[in-house]
């Protein structure tokens, strides 16, 4: 038995039935986890590596789009 780190809601998981690596939900709060540990049995909340990709392209769009108004501004006062 493990404890989910987001909720703290019980897990029944058999350590047989899953691979170190392997991405498991909380039935309570959804909470999507990662079986990093199998001995003893370890879960940590799941990051999708592709996500933090899109996150961190999603902040460079945005530090761009705002370099682009101030040269913007800057060709208004002429």
């Amino acid at each position: 038995m493990i404890q989910c780190p987001e909720c703290d809601a019980a897990i029944d998981l058999d350590p047989d039935d899953v691979d170190e690596g392997d991405v498991i939900s909380c039935d309570e709060c959804g909470a999507e986890l990662q079986v990093v540990s199998l001995d003893p049995l370890e879960v940590e909340l799941y990051e999708d590596e592709d996500e933090e990709e899109d996150d961190e392209f999603l902040e460079d769009d945005d530090e761009e789009g705002e370099l682009e108004e101030e040269e913007d501004e800057d060709d208004d006062w002429r």
